[in-house]
């Protein structure tokens, strides 16, 4: 039966915000191209391009847990933190579906659940990245590791210490915990733990830990995991 689902916490008054479920999680700032063919997301794209304002052209990603449907299970296939990401770029294919670019822009967690629509819709809480003095002395490790990280994936072993510092790495500590989150190959469960974190300095710790033993593994096993960062190839609906 088709249904509105409401959490027992939820103690905000919700927004409402259209709902993309994907195999992994969307992180802010990431660019996320899609295909889109299903009526009812072409049918989402059309309303977005209603809006005159781009940055309210705006619907969530959340992440299907897996082995669930959403069709089956409701809000339970679903994590409660998804990421909204603003529709860029549309361009329409002769057989009607669209090929689209979308730039995450900002958490929520899901409030309630709207599926009697073929279209799900949600009830978000937007949420607020907390920031702490103490992001700035958790962000310099985080980028060390994450340096030797990246070594480590192109076959080169190296220290935090002594890895090469030449980059491009932003120096905004909340910036760099989703950039770190991103770039990770990390199972869905694990990178929805970081997106959900309640903090940049609980997300840096919990990047600092992860890149320590994904690093310390690939250098023992002599062997990289398989690179499947979203948002690198068009994901279709």
């Amino acid at each position: 039966m088709r249904r509105i689902t409401r959490l027992p916490y939820a103690a905000v008054v919700p927004t409402p915000l259209p709902l993309f479920p994907l195999n992994t999680p969307l992180v802010p700032g990431l660019v996320l191209p899609l295909h889109i063919f299903e009526p009812r997301y072409r049918g989402l794209v059309e309303e977005l391009l209603e809006l005159p304002d781009e940055d309210e052209r705006e619907f969530g990603i959340v992440a299907v847990r897996d082995g669930r449907e959403v069709a089956r299970d409701g809000m339970a296939a679903l994590y409660p933190v998804g990421t909204a990401t603003v529709l860029r770029q549309v361009e329409r294919l002769d057989d009607g579906s669209y090929d689209i670019v979308t730039t995450g822009s900002r958490r929520f967690r899901i409030v309630d659940l709207d599926d009697r629509e073929p279209l799900l819709r949600g009830g978000v809480e937007f949420l607020d990245d907390v920031s702490d003095p103490a992001d700035q002395l958790l962000a310099g490790p985080v980028a060390a590791r994450f340096r030797a990280y990246r070594a480590a994936l192109s076959g080169q072993i190296v220290a935090p210490d002594d890895a090469d510092e030449d980059d491009d790495l932003p120096e905004d500590p909340t910036v760099l915990s989703y950039l770190v989150t991103a770039a990770m190959v990390l199972p869905t469960e694990e990178r929805q733990l970081l997106l959900s974190a309640s903090s940049t300095a609980e997300r840096l710790t919990l990047a600092r830990s992860a890149l320590g033993r994904e690093t310390a593994l690939i250098s023992s096993l002599s062997a990289v995991p398989a690179l499947d960062i979203p948002g690198v190839a068009p994901s279709v609906n």
